[in-house]
């Protein structure tokens, strides 16, 4: 009995998934927006200005998508959400994507009725410490006050690293990014940790960013990428091309200025529209590949101008350069 009672329970569960999930693309062709969640605000990944205009490579993707899904990277309702918030979010259809500097892992993936959609940033836990106390390394932080997110990857990362080094330390938790921050600017903590681009992205922001110091030690591996419910292949298919699609890109050369130039370059051409039938398998209009590069642009475009070396937040390719030179980022072929 107990088991016939578990299945009901399981099939139910599904059957409420399924029907809530399996036409998102519709969903959003209806209401005419792409509703996606991002952080409160981080630098360079997704944070809004004054007037409430949205940028970052995290935003760049949820623009891909409503260029590929209407024709148009503007329509995009944006949700701020904290570390604690973004699943549940998505979970309850409040998000049609997530795209929120949100680590991939098996717990994520396989335990939450999500799918991860691609790696759009490769990153990996830091620390940042301020230049006045003198410490050049991680190994050297016995004792110290650490200040961390509720909610992230970091609190067990750091535990891991703690336990393997033999190090001690005391947790500062907060909820969100910025009152982590004001906790390590306040002095409460000694030291800040979470993933690297978002130290970069917080020195970057403060008033004196000579005073602040990431330190070298790289502790763990944070694959970054968008999110979707499970149920919905249409729908994730559709968030996943969109993002290879501005890797193939810049793989090919082309870019927001160059999607006009034909070539007898076959899968360049696949890639824009303009042979092939790709664009019904995930059923969307010939276009769609198109409007992605040339509304929002290679992935390059999105690195370069939102978090790259002549930004605020200044982060060189390293790890997130194109195969072909020297990094690992890498999409399947547009066949």
């Amino acid at each position: 009995m107990k088991q016939l009672v578990k299945l009901s329970v399981a099939t139910i569960l599904v059957a409420g998934a399924l029907a809530v999930q399996a036409s998102t693309l519709s969903d959003v062709q209806s209401k005419g927006y792409v509703t996606c969640g991002v952080s409160k605000g981080l630098a360079g990944f997704s944070a809004a200005d004054s007037s409430g205009t949205w940028t970052g490579v995290d935003v760049d993707v949820c623009r891909a998508v409503a260029a590929a899904t209407l024709g148009d990277a503007t329509k995009v309702k944006f949700v701020p959400l904290t570390a604690k918030e973004r699943f549940t979010a998505l979970q309850s259809g409040e998000i049609d994507m997530l795209s929120r500097n949100t680590t991939w892992t098996i717990t994520r993936d396989a335990s939450l009725g999500l799918n991860f959609a691609g790696v759009n940033y490769y990153d990996g836990q830091g620390f940042m410490v301020k230049s006045s106390l003198g410490v050049s390394s991680a190994l050297d932080l016995g004792g110290a006050a650490v200040c961390i997110q509720a909610g992230t990857t970091t609190e067990l990362n750091l535990a891991d690293w703690g336990k393997q080094n033999g190090i001690d330390y005391q947790s500062v938790v907060s909820d969100t990014n910025s009152q982590t921050l004001t906790n390590y600017d306040s002095g409460r903590c000694d030291v800040l940790t979470t993933d690297a681009s978002g130290l970069y992205s917080m020195r970057a922001a403060s008033n004196d960013p000579s005073e602040h110091v990431v330190l070298p030690e790289i502790i763990s591996k944070e694959p970054l990428g968008p999110v979707v419910r499970q149920g919905d292949d249409q729908w994730f298919n559709i968030v996943r091309w969109s993002l290879n699609a501005m890797i193939t890109a810049e793989e090919l050369g082309v870019t927001s200025a160059t999607v006009d130039d034909v070539t007898n370059n076959p899968e360049r051409e696949r890639l824009m529209g303009r042979s092939g039938n790709t664009h019904e398998y995930v059923g969307l209009t010939p276009d769609w590949t198109y409007n992605i590069i040339s509304q929002v642009g290679n992935y390059s475009e999105s690195f370069e101008r939102n978090i790259g070396i002549n930004t605020p937040i200044g982060i060189a390719r390293g790890v997130n350069a194109l195969w072909t030179q020297g990094g690992i980022l890498y999409s399947p072929p547009f066949r």
